[in-house]
């Protein structure tokens, strides 16, 4: 049984240019390992470099069996075409084609496999999902929106200002940093958390 790894495969970023508009893309995710899993697609504008970043792994879209969308939002899901073929965990929905899964993730995680679990960890929006990956370095936290950027852990408003259920999300926040030694936010770069930093 093989390890799994996980490597950024576009980090994403988020930058405000008016005080009504900003600039976004969410940061792309490959796990790979027994199972190949795409987290969050990015916005349509990063399909060439996500095909590019695809190749460069030596993975075409249909070395990839599963694609998670941490929430609904546009910067999220905006390459799942690429996928035809993957089973899709977009917020609480599995499907195939047309053919839908039920599962309750308010009540259990849903384990694609004994070291890849999703998770219900709702603030940004309220059926927010984040991935836990038991990987060769240790566990890493696949976040979406739950953390922006490294950055919002000192600057609250970074991730209030953009949550529906803030109150939720920090309830979250907390319980990520208690369980991950790395966290993927949705919008920057992987960083170490602090219990775990030497």
């Amino acid at each position: 049984m093989r390890q799994y790894k996980v490597k950024v495969l576009k980090p994403g970023y988020s930058q405000w240019i008016k005080p009504d508009k900003l600039r976004a893309s969410g940061t792309i995710t490959l796990v790979y390992g027994n199972i190949n899993i795409i987290v969050d697609t990015g916005g349509p504008c990063d399909k060439l470099a996500l095909l590019d970043v695809l190749a460069g792994e030596g993975l075409t879209p249909d070395d990839i069996m599963y694609v998670v969308c941490t929430h609904g939002h546009s910067d999220h899901i905006g390459n799942n075409n690429l996928f035809p073929e993957a089973i899709f965990i977009v917020s609480h929905d599995i499907s195939q084609g047309d053919c839908y899964t039920l599962h309750d993730f308010n009540r259990e995680p849903y384990f694609i496999d004994n070291d890849v679990e999703v998770i219900a960890t709702p603030g940004h929006t309220k059926q927010d999902v984040s991935v836990i990956v038991r990987s060769n370095r240790g566990t890493v936290a696949i976040v979406g929106d739950l953390f922006e950027c490294e950055s919002d852990l000192e600057q609250e408003d970074i991730w209030k200002n953009m949550s529906e259920f803030p109150e939720e999300q920090e309830a979250n926040r907390k319980m990520i940093l208690e369980i991950a030694e790395f966290i993927i936010p949705g919008h920057g770069s992987e960083f170490l958390t602090e219990k775990y930093k030497p």
